[in-house]
């Protein structure tokens, strides 16, 4: 009886699961990045018996300007191995996760720094151009063919329309190899006048 007792007032409180987060140095859009990233990094977490994404957001600037999204995991694989680290790591590298990219290990604070890809943003002027510019411009189309020049496999649409300016972002291996095939673009097309083109990975 006593025994009994000792065991239910001293009984262990059972463990937590550990919680990650992903910061993503990628500026794209909530639901792109539910399509991109959330939902087959869960697949991933489920079919390795590791956890779940569990929510996601998007930082943004004072301006506006997305500056990084993030992804909550809840691990519930018990130890939490360095090997389960690296394998979601390579998870998201797999799904193109770019260079500048973190996981916050919430109950360490270690921040395990990841990515491979690098970013380029292609700002277009909003209000110097002509009206005549203005009025038969395509940001859809420009990203469209800064895609095909720079050799990107990917139709996700990564934007941000800000009073002075609209940035396209653009994520490859190189940014100098991006920055490089869209040069002539830039040049030539009205659109593209008075561009800035910033590396942002």
């Amino acid at each position: 009886m006593i025994k009994s007792l000792l065991k239910r007032i001293f009984k262990p409180a059972p463990q937590k699961n550990n919680y990650v987060i992903a910061q993503l140095n990628d500026k794209i859009m909530p639901i792109d990045r539910g399509d991109v990233y959330e939902d087959p990094l869960d697949s991933f977490l489920k079919l390795k018996y590791f956890g779940q994404v569990t929510g996601g957001g998007t930082l943004l600037m004072a301006n506006g300007e997305n500056e990084y999204c993030d992804l909550e995991i809840e691990i519930i694989i018990k130890p939490f191995t360095q090997n389960a680290i690296n394998e979601i790591i390579s998870k998201l590298e797999e799904l193109g996760a770019p260079k500048g990219s973190q996981l916050i290990i919430e109950q360490t604070g270690q921040k395990i720094p990841f990515g491979k890809l690098e970013g380029m943003a292609v700002y277009l002027d909003g209000v110097n151009l002509s009206d005549e510019v203005y009025k038969n411009s395509d940001t859809e189309t420009i990203a469209e063919k800064i895609r095909s020049l720079a050799g990107i496999n990917s139709d996700v649409l990564r934007y941000w329309q800000g009073n002075t300016e609209t940035a396209l972002y653009f994520y490859a291996t190189s940014f100098n190899e991006m920055k490089s095939s869209i040069s002539e673009l830039l040049k030539t097309d009205p659109e593209c006048e008075n561009a800035r083109v910033v590396q942002i990975a």
